[in-house]
């Protein structure tokens, strides 16, 4: 089940709230255990300490919940979930004990063979909770926090990005499951900063997203940041006026990107001078915003040196 983003906190009868945790969408079944992805790959062998706690749960669960690794700061380390899922069998066992992973679970879908996705929300949380009490702890295994309290739903919002949860999750407690439908809300937390157009794909003089940098604290080089989402055909006109095409860059011609699906980015170098205000979400990997960011506006009154270093979102 999917959610549609929102840009404020719902209220209402029968709404639940839970942190939208940063990681791998995982739907997990036991007897035997089968982990996959959101697109159906396996992932027993990528993550075995959790595929080992599964395996003395009752047979006949199935689960949907989110693979999640806290580092030793105390923040979601996403890029540790990529170095597992690059791993071979053996690497991954020995990631599993050097940065043991969690799977956060939040649905209950079957027990005993029994499905419950026609059933409730509400009546499947119970369920799940019964199921984890039986869970000992210290596990990889952890219940998802849930409240109905829009108050506590906001200080989780104002508080958690700190650590790198991405925002709230909102369901509705009467509602059934439903694979593929986007039945679940979503409030993620975005704030607004700045950042200095690198390149564009498209042409410059017809740019159709922007390639973002930022300069590097410790070497002073101008880094890839992230991705816009594709740009409107007033947003594109508005910039190409500013977009300078050159062959002098710091940049290779071909990114390796972290977004979607794209294996690498083409795009086409600009002089980067130009500084534009963007909003990201709390998501980062390997020192980028791991989605595309919403572009908001250029901002020709900065300069690059006004512009936040590292991820920063202040000067």
């Amino acid at each position: 089940m999917l959610a549609t983003a929102v840009d404020a906190l719902p209220t209402g009868e029968s709404l639940l709230y839970e942190p939208k945790w940063d990681g791998f969408r995982c739907l997990a079944e036991t007897g035997p255990v089968r982990m996959s992805s959101k697109s159906d790959k396996p992932l027993n062998q990528k993550f075995p300490e959790i595929a080992d706690a599964l395996a003395a749960l009752p047979e006949g669960l199935l689960l949907d919940g989110e693979i999640i690794r806290w580092a030793e700061d105390g923040r979601l380390d996403f890029q540790a979930l990529l170095r597992r899922n690059s791993a071979s069998v053996r690497r991954a066992r020995a990631l599993s004990r050097s940065e043991p992973c969690h799977l956060v679970v939040f649905d209950l879908l079957r027990v005993g063979g029994r499905d419950l996705m026609g059933r409730a929300l509400s009546h499947r949380r119970g369920e799940l909770e019964r199921l984890m009490g039986l869970v000992e702890q210290p596990s990889p295994l952890t219940l998802g926090w849930q409240t109905d309290n829009p108050e506590v739903a906001m200080q989780w919002w104002e508080d958690m990005p700190a650590v790198g949860v991405e925002g709230v999750m909102i369901k509705d407690g009467r509602r059934s499951y439903r694979p593929g439908s986007r039945g679940w809300r979503k409030w993620k937390h975005r704030v607004t900063t700045e950042a200095i157009v690198g390149g564009v794909v498209g042409h410059a003089r017809a740019p159709r997203a922007l390639i973002l940098g930022r300069v590097d604290s410790v070497t002073g080089e101008l880094r890839v940041a992230g991705r816009t989402t594709d740009l409107s055909p007033e947003q594109s006109e508005e910039l190409a006026p500013h977009m300078v095409k050159t062959d002098d860059h710091p940049w290779p011609r071909t990114l390796a990107a972290t977004w979607g699906s794209e294996g690498r980015q083409h795009y086409t170098q600009v002089e980067p001078h130009v500084v534009v205000e963007v909003s990201p979400d709390s998501a980062e990997v390997a020192g980028r915003w791991r989605h595309v960011v919403r572009y908001v506006r250029v901002r020709p009154d900065l300069t690059p040196e006004d512009v936040p270093k590292d991820l920063g979102t202040e000067t």
